[in-house]
């Protein structure tokens, strides 16, 4: 059986074990373990890693999104609010979720002993 690589893991939320059972629980929670392959994912280390890196990425393209906008078209204050809300919104959930299988997905490639299995 062939693992799955980080990219595939990070963007399908796939076990990064077998490359079939879930990696979430639902949107944003990981699950305790895989029901295809029984990886546990209980050893994994994420703290604040992936909302740090989330918040620091949505936040630069949404400075440099407005600062760009703001210059060349120069709207009234509300349209920046109708634009860059739902982006800052979306593009958290987006990322969070991206960034925390992209870390469990490294922790396995490089860490594989410290995920059980049954």
């Amino acid at each position: 059986m062939t693992a799955p690589s980080i990219a595939t893991v990070a963007l399908k939320g796939i076990c990064p074990a077998c490359g079939k059972g879930k990696l979430f629980k639902n949107r944003l929670e990981i699950a305790d373990y895989c029901h295809s392959c029984g990886l546990s994912f209980n050893a994994r280390e994420q703290g604040d890693g992936p909302a740090f890196l989330g918040v620091l990425l949505i936040g630069a393209l949404t400075a440099i999104g407005a600062a760009i906008v703001e210059v060349k078209f120069s709207p009234p204050f509300w349209v920046h609010g109708m634009i860059w809300v739902p982006f800052v919104i979306i593009g958290s959930l987006i990322s969070l979720r991206l960034l925390k299988a992209l870390i469990i997905a490294v922790q396995y490639q490089y860490r594989k002993d410290d995920f059980n299995k049954g």
